[in-house]
């Protein structure tokens, strides 16, 4: 693979930049979204996880299995400052990916 290859679309970082990470001592994909951002973005590694689990593979000899999946965190939803102001049980500040969102205009998202 070519260096200037972008490994990473959205953190826009290059195949050089990881290998560099890695060859720093970075052995998982969140040792180096720690040091890179790599993962980040608004895909959350959607697209790139294979791809450095390949390069972390080829340059450390670590076998795929022994590579651990980046961690995952639950999307947070912004609170009113009302709620906040009024400490309102009524809103959650942690939403899941499935729930629908009631806007002001009374549309569901």
């Amino acid at each position: 693979m070519d260096k200037e290859t972008i490994i990473c679309r959205c953190e826009e970082l290059s195949y050089e930049e990881i290998e560099e990470v890695i060859r720093l001592g970075a052995e998982s994909f969140d040792d180096i979204k720690r040091i890179t951002r790599c993962g980040m973005g608004p895909c959350q590694a959607k697209m790139c996880a294979d791809l450095v689990s390949q390069m972390i593979h080829e340059q450390t000899g670590k076998e795929y299995q022994e590579i651990p999946l980046p961690r995952t965190r639950m999307p947070i939803s912004p609170i009113s400052i009302e709620t906040l102001s009024t400490n309102s049980q009524h809103f959650s500040a942690v939403k899941s990916v499935l729930d629908e969102v009631e806007l002001e205009d009374g549309k569901v998202r």
